[in-house]
């Protein structure tokens, strides 16, 4: 019986051992998507205590208490953070299969050198080792991503965002390049209930006064504009399925109206709408050289009780079941017959799309650009081993995973980089596991190249770090 969670976790022979300790373990980190708070970086916050920098805002671990039959006094309520943590502590034992047991030890592992299995029985002792750490030079906010070896890593903010802690950053002495990815998603969703009053802010912020389709591409660029003078060289967007829909200037304008006089508009509407923003924001993202992202498939807020008392992302969301081929198909063959995509990343959170998404990929990979197309990692739900494999499977069985640009974190936490090493190990276990079988060379600097490819260096070109 192995030990667990030793050097060796994950890795079943000597090849993925090989594969892992020789050549993906060394790696620097690039996070290319991120929710990391700038201002903490800017700041170089530190945290008074484990409870500060590990449970607050990880809707992960706030589904797993829940589910257990925790008060939200103890998740997001107002219990000291000390009760917060004991009760988390509680907690996981009962995640045993979940990926949170696995990423809670990587993560005491990792951080604070702290081996043993976190319980209620050694809950205090913990803690308090943790806290001790904590207080250290190199644990505050920018220490604990130093710590993980993470040469980049890019937040996302809104167009509305001023980015001046990124441009604190840019001055600063860290070593780790911060970037910021433009996400639009609040000019998109013209039904949701604060559109109108985001234009208004969105007017403010870019001196373009919204009246029209036109002036709000106009504002748009101009934000785009200043994000690119302030280094942002990728786009993200949270869509449950993407929009391809027929439509023209004056039933846009028709459209913007109707939300201006707090008037109904109809799915049509709203699809052509949001098909036609998508496509002016994915041919801008091609003339300033960006790389776009979009994030599909994740059906959100779907509990209005908790969204009320709590807002969005705090943990009500779940996977969606839209179909999304055929809609995904027009819109980026629409961009590809004029020439105007750009590098794209696309992922999916409902397993089943997987196969979908691989093919896809494949139809705009035109040779251009080696790995153009991407089909991302693992997201949210499906960001754990078994995601994780099969993700990578589909792209393998159907593209080119040499061409893959591998994990990001997609986190809110400080203390989430050690997902970079359980994807790393996945990854060589999967390679490992196929040697074993006579079913790939016994190669293993070839083989290593390609995790190392994987792991880093073809993020570092597809980005151009």
């Amino acid at each position: 019986m192995k030990s667990f969670m030793d050097s060796d976790f994950l890795l079943e022979n000597e090849y993925s051992k090989i594969l892992y300790h020789e050549y993906a373990h060394d790696m620097p980190i690039i996070d290319y998507h991120n929710h990391l708070s700038p201002e903490m970086l800017a700041n170089d916050t530190k945290f008074d205590n484990l409870s500060q920098a590990w449970l607050y805002g990880d809707h992960y671990k706030w589904r797993a208490m829940r589910t257990l039959g925790i008060s939200e006094e103890f998740i997001t309520g107002n219990a000291k953070d000390r009760e917060k943590f004991e009760k988390w502590a509680y907690t996981v034992p009962y995640t045993m299969r979940n990926p949170l047991y696995h990423w809670t030890h990587l993560e005491l592992q990792r951080y604070f050198n702290i081996s043993e299995t976190l319980s209620s029985d050694n809950a205090i002792q913990i803690y308090n080792q943790a806290n001790d750490h904590l207080k250290g030079e190199d644990f505050g906010s920018r220490g604990l991503i130093t710590q993980m070896n993470v040469e980049f890593l890019c937040t996302t903010e809104d167009p509305t965002d001023t980015l001046k802690h990124h441009q604190t950053l840019a001055l600063s002495n860290f070593k780790t390049k911060v970037s910021t990815a433009f996400r639009p998603d609040n000019a998109i969703f013209i039904e949701a209930e604060g559109f109108v009053d985001y234009l208004e802010e969105l007017s403010e912020v870019s001196g373009v006064a919204i009246k029209s389709f036109a002036t709000l591409c106009d504002a748009l660029e101009k934000r785009i504009a200043y994000f690119h003078t302030h280094g942002c060289r990728i786009a993200d967007h949270g869509l449950p399925h993407m929009y391809f829909a027929s439509f023209n200037e004056h039933d846009l304008n028709t459209v913007l109206n109707k939300r201006f006089d707090s008037k109904t508009i109809s799915n049509d509407e709203m699809h052509s709408f949001k098909c036609a923003i998508l496509l002016f924001l994915s041919r801008k993202y091609h003339e300033y050289g960006w790389v776009q992202q979009f994030h599909l498939g994740a059906l959100r807020n779907n509990n209005n009780r908790m969204l009320a008392q709590l807002g969005p992302d705090t943990g009500w969301d779940s996977i969606g079941d839209w179909q999304q081929a055929e809609a995904l198909s027009k819109f980026l063959n629409e961009l590809d017959t004029h020439d105007q995509l750009c590098k794209t990343i696309i992922y999916n959170i409902n397993p089943r799309d997987n196969e979908m998404m691989a093919s896809m990929i494949g139809n705009f990979n035109d040779g251009s650009i080696r790995g153009k197309i991407q089909f991302g990692s693992g997201w949210w739900f499906l960001d754990q081993k078994d995601g994780m494999e099969k993700q990578m499977n589909a792209l393998s069985n159907i593209g080119l995973l040499s061409c893959f640009i591998g994990m990001l974190t997609d986190s809110r936490s400080f203390l989430s980089f050690p997902r970079h090493e359980y994807f790393r190990r996945i990854l060589c276990n999967l390679i490992g596991r196929d040697i074993a079988n006579g079913e790939l060379p016994n190669d293993t600097k070839w083989l290593g190249k390609m995790v190392q490819d994987i792991s880093y260096n073809n993020a570092k070109e597809y980005f151009n770090i």
